[in-house]
């Protein structure tokens, strides 16, 4: 986890990136509660094209204050953006690295795009960065685990 903030706002939010296909968290990995699906305007930093705000439904706990984000959605949805913006950034690096007011987000949508500084000024990082530990049902041996 970086160590240096880059929005203004105080840090908000667990993020968990679910780089598996097959599995969907309908309950959080933490706590096994029930998740429920909510919008979120994502600040992501695509090398070396700069930050995009990306509006994205995810997966949410409102007990752990966890977003969970399905690795493959969240490519197919970058992939559309970046196919209008800059089609050569496609497959790029990227790093989601925290959240906007939806309220900047909203007006960006509007054509009043506000300046960098002021996109700061309304995003906060990500508290923790949390990795998915998955291992698919089946037998396996003693030793496979």
């Amino acid at each position: 986890m970086a160590t240096q903030k880059i929005g203004k706002l105080p840090r908000r939010y667990g993020y968990m990136l679910n780089p598996y296909a097959d599995l969907r968290l309908s309950k959080c990995p933490k706590c096994e509660k029930v998740t429920h699906k909510r919008k979120f305007a994502l600040f992501i930093f695509v090398d070396p094209l700069g930050p995009i705000i990306l509006g994205k439904e995810c997966r949410y706990c409102s007990r752990c204050e966890l977003i969970m984000v399905h690795q493959d959605e969240l490519e197919a949805e970058l992939k559309f953006q970046l196919s209008n913006i800059a089609p050569e950034m496609i497959g790029n690096d990227y790093h989601v690295l925290g959240t906007v007011d939806k309220k900047v987000w909203k007006k960006a949508l509007e054509g009043e795009q506000p300046p960098f500084k002021e996109v700061l000024k309304h995003m906060a990082d990500f508290k923790k960065y949390y990795d998915l530990d998955y291992q698919p049902a089946g037998w396996y041996f003693e030793g496979n685990r």
